[in-house]
């Protein structure tokens, strides 16, 4: 619809419908807001997948990429190719992975830049800070942690 609201379908579909009013569903604003994303906002839309044998180890899907982390391409003309991520051009919403380079015209050679989207993570370089985010995203272990006990699972029956 526009601008008035006799424009609008009297019942709004599912679809339609938004969640948040605070939230804006339009392509200008979201388009606006990608592209001029400061670097810490950069860092969390450059994620990449976990490779399968990650992800059953740390029961997290993705993470944000990270200079030291081993990558391997899944989608594009390097597909296939595999290497250590040599840095993170959040400016340019690339990554550059060691032996993906091309020949320029003058002969000199260049890191061509991928997207995170099209990587997936095959190695982690983890310290402190990345522990604690896997800890933090770890879909299983919610249910362990915290002051829920089994005395509460029990109480939960009684009512």
């Amino acid at each position: 619809g526009c601008c008035c609201l006799g424009c609008l379908p009297l019942a709004p579909t599912a679809a339609a419908m938004k969640f948040s009013p605070n939230v804006s569903s339009s392509r200008r604003k979201s388009r606006k807001a990608h592209f001029t994303a400061p670097s810490s906002v950069r860092r969390i839309i450059m994620s990449a997948a976990l490779s399968s044998e990650l992800r059953k180890k740390h029961n997290v899907r993705s993470m944000p990429v990270r200079k030291d982390d081993e990558v391997s391409v899944v989608r594009g003309t390097y597909k296939g190719r595999e290497g250590k991520v040599i840095q993170c051009y959040r400016k340019k919403w690339v990554i550059h992975i060691d032996r993906i380079t091309r020949e320029k015209q003058s002969g000199a050679t260049v890191q061509v830049g991928i997207h995170p989207s099209k990587c997936v993570i095959t190695k982690l370089k983890l310290d402190k800070d990345r522990r604690a985010i896997l800890e933090r995203k770890d879909k299983t272990s919610k249910a362990k942690k915290g002051k829920y006990t089994e005395q509460d699972a029990a109480m939960q029956d009684v009512d």
